[in-house]
């Protein structure tokens, strides 16, 4: 089952949705101001090798604006 990554256009909250068999944009809200108005983002995959070093060491870390994943919207 595919996860998306959205960031709502009313109030700037990232969520995670779970999508079956394909997205029906009328299903997804944030979860925070019940908006229907969002922007899907661009996920990278974590793909993790075996070794020594835990999973958090291979993942960025997220910026201060939480802009993280290649989903980073800005104003140009």
């Amino acid at each position: 089952m595919p996860i998306y990554d959205y960031r709502c256009t009313d109030c700037g909250t990232v969520y995670d949705v779970f999508h079956k068999v394909r997205e029906v944009k009328e299903d997804v809200v944030c979860p925070s101001c019940a908006s229907a108005a969002h922007l899907r983002l661009l996920s990278a995959p974590a793909v993790l090798a075996g070794g020594s070093r835990s999973a958090a060491a291979e993942l960025p870390a997220c910026a201060a604006d939480g802009c993280c994943g290649g989903g980073c919207m800005t104003d140009a």
